[in-house]
């Protein structure tokens, strides 16, 4: 493995470590910097990685990180911020102020995907606040947190087994819905294929739809959508005057 020195410098816009090419400009270009995924590689390539992006002066993001890599992290970085269940650590300080995001999820079962995508939009600047355990099984529970979803700019809803809460908060809110099928859920469920299908087949309009478990990916696309309305002149109300 070739170790991050004064001599491994970027090279345009990447970061060449040997058995990685870090795409440093990437936040730049994208407004999302690079993220290290740590399942499948080992310890010491993900601390490489990590390593990497700190010497380029940026914060360092990791996903789906095992027992093994989060010792490899915090032997490295004592102060790293390692969150168990969401199988993340991030080195340095994040940015703040670009948005709100309300993380709701389905179930307890959805924990690792919801904690996950609230790291992350944690990690890229915004203001996160989870509410868990509002599955349409008791529907009650959804309608006396509509407000909190209401005031958030963008909501990431979390669920597995038939996928319907996405659709029942994008009918209750104006905010932006970004919905996360998990591969939560009975033999029917296919491993999160029948929540999937049931998002993309949403009848509530204003809602997209992740992959499989991927909390990451709600992550980003909801600071993208923060990133941009920050940098308008003036940030669009929620309601047009009358």
């Amino acid at each position: 493995m070739a170790a991050v020195t004064d001599e491994v410098r970027p090279a345009g816009s990447v970061l060449d470590l040997g058995f990685a090419r870090l795409d440093v400009d990437r936040a730049e270009r994208t407004g999302i910097p690079e993220v290290v995924y740590a399942q499948g590689k080992t310890p010491e390539q993900v601390v490489g990685c990590l390593a990497g992006l700190r010497e380029t002066g940026q914060i360092a993001v990791a996903t789906r990180v095992d027992e093994k890599v989060a010792e490899a992290i915090q032997l490295r970085w004592p102060d790293a911020d390692l969150d168990p269940v969401a199988r993340c650590a991030r080195i340095g300080c994040p940015p703040s102020g670009i948005g709100d995001v309300v993380v709701v999820s389905a179930g307890t079962s959805d924990a690792p995907v919801a904690a996950e995508a609230a790291f992350v939009a944690e990690s890229l600047g915004a203001e996160v606040t989870r509410i868990d355990d509002v599955g349409v099984a008791g529907l009650h529970r959804l309608l006396s947190v509509r407000g909190n979803l209401e005031a958030a700019d963008v909501v990431i809803v979390v669920a597995g087994m038939d996928g319907a809460l996405a659709s029942a908060v994008g009918g209750l809110v104006s905010s932006p819905v970004v919905a996360v099928p998990t591969s939560v859920g009975y033999g029917a469920a296919f491993d999160g294929l029948a929540a999937l299908l049931t998002m993309l087949n949403s009848c509530a309009p204003g809602v997209v739809v992740t992959n499989i478990d991927n909390g990451f990916g709600a992550a980003a696309f909801a600071a993208k959508l923060l990133n941009r309305w920050s940098r308008r002149p003036t940030r669009p109300g929620r309601y047009p005057e009358a």
